[in-house]
Order: structure tokens, then C-alpha cells, then sequence
């Protein structure tokens, strides 16, 4: 049986979906996209005896980043990333709309990464991918021995992430999912930024990108 184990806590305005990734034998662990109620995650990390070592963002708009502050505090040795072309967007109150939702903050990265990057971290090898489109910077990120893709806000269960916000691009996002993700392993389990899990499987044949030809 795998240690593999991700938990969801589903936090913030918009029910963005902060993960828990971890190995049950090593109980070192990554969270990814604390989104909000830093007190609500680190209770979960207490409950379930987990050690978080790092914090990686998927983009940088508020709802993914807001409890960054809270569990860099709760842990002072942990190591923030994010993709080094979401930096600007981070920095920036404006871009990054922490200034549309309460107190406005920039956020700096401990680590910048880029595409193709592989990152060891809580006893798994998380590969960057760079896809644009719902930020300029967005990132996944792909566990290819467990088989999990971490998609952020660029694809979600027959649906994908709004270009309407700062650095967006409907023609970049769309070219991330054909070109980036829809050529991983079909059997590849999603966890979105929002909403249900799902397979690059059922995307393939049920998200609109799939059908867009142009």
C-alpha cells in the first residue's frame, strides 16, 4: 500500500483548495496553496502529525496565498516556492488583488523555480510545469510516481481557470492544457485549486478545451 497521502482543506471566500501532501512513514510534508485560515491548516497539520517543510504556490492571486504569513510564523525553517514568473505578480497588491480583499501584501518567494524544475521534497519528486494562462506565472506541479498532477487554477473538473484577472491569457491557457497537461498519462489523478478532483482521462473527453480547435 502507497504512503502517499493528500488531504484537501477547503479554505477562503471561494472554497480554494489548500493541500496536504505527504508520505504516512516520513510525516514531513508540503502544503500547497494555503489559500486562508492559517489556524484551520496548521490544526489539520497537527492532527494528522505532519511536519511541513514547504509551502509551494500554483500562482499568486489571493485566494491561494492569504495564510502564507501565518505558517512561515508557525514554522520558521519552512522554504516558500513559486514559479519565477509569478514574481512580479506576487509583489504587487494590484496584480496579486490582496488590495481588493482587505489589507493588501506582497509576498516574497524564498525560492523561485521554472519550468522543468524538480523539486525533492517530503520524500517525492514534484516536476514543475509552467502554464500560463490564469497568471502569467501559473505552475503545476506533477508527482509522476504517485501519478498526481496539482493543477492550481489552470484546470479544473470539466472546466478551467478565468483569464479575465491581471497577467491572464485565454489563448495561453487553453495551449497549458492541450500542450502541457492533456499529454500526461491518462490515468493521472487532478486536484484542482477549486472544486472536485478528477483524471487527465475524463478531461480529455469531457472539458470544453478538449473540443476547441483553433
Amino acid at each position: 500500500m502507497s504512503n502517499f497521502r493528500i488531504r484537501t482543506c477547503t479554505v477562503g471566500m471561494v472554497g480554494t483548495n489548500c493541500y496536504l501532501v505527504y508520505r504516512e512513514d516520513l510525516k514531513k510534508a508540503v502544503i500547497v496553496d494555503p489559500g486562508d485560515n492559517g489556524a484551520h491548516i496548521l490544526n489539520k497539520c497537527r492532527e494528522y502529525g505532519i511536519i511541513p517543510e514547504a509551502i509551494v504556490l500554483t500562482h499568486g492571486h489571493f485566494d491561494h496565498i492569504l495564510a502564507v504569513e501565518e505558517i512561515r510564523r508557525a514554522f520558521q525553517e519552512i522554504t516558500v516556492y513559486a514559479a519565477e514568473k509569478e514574481a512580479k505578480l506576487l509583489g504587487d497588491p494590484r496584480l496579486n488583488m490582496t488590495g481588493s480583499y482587505g489589507t493588501g501584501f506582497s509576498l516574497s518567494p524564498d525560492r523561485l523555480v521554472k519550468d522543468g524544475d524538480v523539486l525533492e521534497l517530503a520524500g517525492f519528486k514534484w516536476q514543475v510545469i509552467e502554464t500560463p494562462g490564469h497568471t502569467a506565472g501559473s505552475m503545476c506541479l506533477w508527482i509522476e510516481e504517485e501519478d498526481v498532477l496539482i493543477s492550481g487554477d489552470t484546470l479544473f473538473a470539466e472546466s478551467l481557470g478565468r483569464t479575465d484577472f491581471p497577467t491572464g491569457s485565454s489563448a495561453d491557457i487553453i495551449r497549458s492544457i492541450k500542450e502541457r497537461l492533456f499529454v500526461l498519462p491518462e490515468d493521472t489523478m487532478v486536484y484542482p485549486g477549486h472544486g472536485e478532483p478528477t483524471t487527465i482521462r475524463h478531461e480529455k473527453a469531457h472539458n470544453p478545451v478538449a473540443f476547441y480547435n483553433r
